[in-house]
């Protein structure tokens, strides 16, 4: 199947600028995209990624508002368990507890790191419920 793509010429008037694919929120480049960085100490504000500027001039008089909500505790999907009613669930493997000396400890993994790292291995004695990590 093919696929017909319309290409639209933009006209650019003399002296002024010529448009890219990218506009409309002037905390972005316009030529790449990229999350401008804040202004400084320079007159100019340049783009890290393909090196565009900007006067600071143009940012004169815009104000940035950010506002962080915290969800209520209340509202927490995690079910917390008694510890002590709680099952132990988990293969069970030949390791010592480093607290009451006991064989015998279940185990999960998680992915605590980032991927390309290994994965952490939590520990809980079948005998007084001790927990250790190793991360592998």
């Amino acid at each position: 199947m093919a696929s017909l793509v319309i290409l639209q010429k933009v006209q650019h008037t003399e002296g002024l600028p010529e448009m890219s694919c990218f506009g409309g929120d002037p905390y972005f480049c316009p030529e790449c995209g990229n999350v401008l960085p804040l202004p400084g100490l320079l007159d100019i504000v340049r783009c890290a990624r393909c090196a565009f500027s900007i006067p600071v001039a143009e940012f004169a008089g815009q104000q940035v508002r950010s506002t962080v909500v915290f969800n209520p505790a209340e509202q927490t999907s995690v079910v917390l368990e008694d510890e002590e009613d709680s099952e132990l669930k988990g293969p069970v493997i030949d390791r010592r507890c480093s607290r009451c000396n006991k064989e015998g400890m279940i185990y999960h993994t998680r992915q605590m790191r980032s991927a390309d790292e290994g994965q952490t291995v939590f520990f809980t004695c079948i005998h007084c419920r001790y927990q250790e990590k190793e991360d592998s």
